[in-house]
């Protein structure tokens, strides 16, 4: 479609994540640089309880594909902690797959049962302790690999598409980057709806700070004309 500059492809079950989605991302530059593929566990064993209908190594073969065609995407991902009959081998598993991934930031976690899912009816052996000992676990080391990645974009210059005003600072405006960060500059409101280039300057725990490069300054002053 014209117009359409940016396409975010939100999510999807690695079963149905098939090689034509990886091919457009080959062949579609508007495709943003970043997906969200839920795993919910790096345990085989887990993920047969679970019954995702897929193995480790299957999500894995996804991942190698799609960084093939995209070097450097951001991947984020779903975890669910302390799944019934969750081990301590089971969870170690877990945590290698981030390694192994390098997610740039995701979701977890703690398992409850939900009405009407099998999984309502295991028996939940897994203390509460150590349930949440796990789920701190997971959440620092992927918090320390979200902050080493915006900490990586200081420096470089974004492709923002502008959302509106800022919430915090009313001077401000905010829009997001192509692997989904949330970043606040000083600009002029119209440019809510635009593609800006910003040049970052701060990473913040939950959001980026820049500044408008010269180019888009142009752009600010044509809407203002």
């Amino acid at each position: 479609m014209d117009g359409v500059d940016r396409i975010r492809f939100t999510t999807s079950h690695p079963l149905e994540f098939t090689d034509d989605i990886i091919e457009a991302y080959a062949e579609i530059p508007q495709l943003v640089n970043h997906l969200h593929l839920p795993v919910q566990s790096g345990s085989n064993r887990i993920l047969a309880e679970m019954k995702r209908g897929h193995q480790r190594e299957d999500y894995l073969e996804i991942i190698r594909k799609m960084k093939s065609v995209r070097p450097g995407i951001s991947l984020s991902s779903d975890f669910i902690i302390g799944f019934p009959g969750e081990t301590e081998q089971d969870f170690e598993e877990t945590m290698a797959l981030i390694e192994e991934v390098g997610y740039d930031f995701s979701y977890s976690f703690i398992f409850s049962p939900r009405p009407g899912t099998p999984a309502a009816n295991f028996a939940d052996d897994v203390s509460v302790e150590i349930k949440e000992q796990r789920l701190q676990r997971l959440q620092t080391r992927l918090t320390e690999m979200t902050m080493a990645i915006s900490e990586g974009m200081i420096g470089t210059v974004q492709t923002i598409l502008v959302e509106g005003v800022s919430k915090k600072n009313p001077l401000h405006v905010t829009g997001r980057t192509e692997n989904n960060r949330v970043v606040n500059f000083a600009a002029h409101p119209r440019l809510a709806g635009q593609f800006v280039d910003v040049l970052i300057t701060e990473a913040l725990p939950n959001s980026l700070r820049g500044r408008l490069v010269e180019s888009s300054l142009d752009k600010i002053q044509t809407l203002a004309s």
